[in-house]
């Protein structure tokens, strides 16, 4: 499933080709005609993430001074992709769901679990409902964290939690614990606000490294099989999708198991109880 910084990267980059513009949107699927004809000849005035959500934020009836806006609500799910280009547009392949058009490019989405079109106070109760997001936060994790305190459900389910940590999926999870030595089944009423506060700027950093390089890169280079250059595929993670290999700092077989219908990876020894 992409995660935070990929849905980041999308935010950014269909600001920067869209803003401004009156863009025409269709669905050449089929399935989001009645979206696409509200939004089609619109202005759009920005793109957003909020965790794994993005928002396209419509002016009204083409009026950019309108406050009655209109957003394209889009929710990659696990197998969800934009893809995009200057113009001309190609001819569609396969099921494209929605498709954007501007004075010099296009944008073309396939495979998401959500795409619909939503106002303002949905936009409103929807930032309400998600936990605080590591690329956009300004509270420290200090919301997510009055979120987990509490409870005795293991650590590496909570940070899965989208209504405690916004954007963190499986990748990060398994990473963020085995960076932190942490037992993935420690009770996150056991957290500490020290090492909370710990893994909460490790996660905006990886996930910021995530955006600006547009990969996922979780390993130290002194851990990697090359140290020198960019990481390669196979150095990019020290537990995730791993299981069976040796972890990288001591040696075991990388375990995982499934929890709550996700793959858990992590290392016996440097993550032990």
């Amino acid at each position: 499933m992409p995660e935070g910084h990929v849905v980041e990267r999308v935010a950014r980059e269909h600001t920067e080709r869209f803003r401004g513009q009156r863009l025409r949107v269709s669905s050449p699927q089929g399935r989001f005609v009645e979206g696409a004809a509200l939004l089609d000849g619109h202005v759009l005035l920005g793109v957003s993430a909020l965790g794994k959500h993005s928002l396209h934020r419509f002016a009204a009836d083409g009026d950019a001074r309108s406050r009655n806006d209109l957003y394209l609500h889009v929710h990659l799910g696990l197998y969800g992709k934009w893809s995009g280009a200057s113009l001309p547009v190609p001819d569609p392949v396969g099921a494209i769901r929605v498709q954007l058009v501007g004075d010099d490019g296009w944008a073309q989405l396939r495979g998401a679990t959500a795409c619909e079109v939503i106002t303002a106070p949905e936009v409103r109760d929807l930032r309400a409902r998600l936990g605080e997001d590591p690329l956009h936060s300004k509270e420290g994790g200090a919301k997510a964290y009055s979120r987990l305190s509490g409870s005795s459900r293991a650590i590496a389910l909570a940070l899965m939690d989208q209504t405690v940590t916004a954007g963190v999926g499986n990748a990060y999870r398994a990473e963020i614990l085995f960076r932190h030595g942490l037992w993935p089944f420690t009770p996150s009423s056991q957290i500490s606000p020290e090492l909370w506060s710990q893994l909460w700027t490790d996660l905006q950093r990886l996930m910021r490294a995530g955006v600006r390089e547009g990969r996922m890169v979780t390993t130290e280079r002194a851990d990697r099989t090359r140290r020198s250059g960019p990481a390669r595929e196979d150095d990019q993670y020290y537990v995730y999708r791993r299981a069976g290999l040796a972890c990288r700092r001591c040696g075991t077989p990388i375990a995982v198991q499934d929890l709550a219908g996700r793959n858990l990876f992590w290392c016996p020894s440097c993550q032990a109880a």
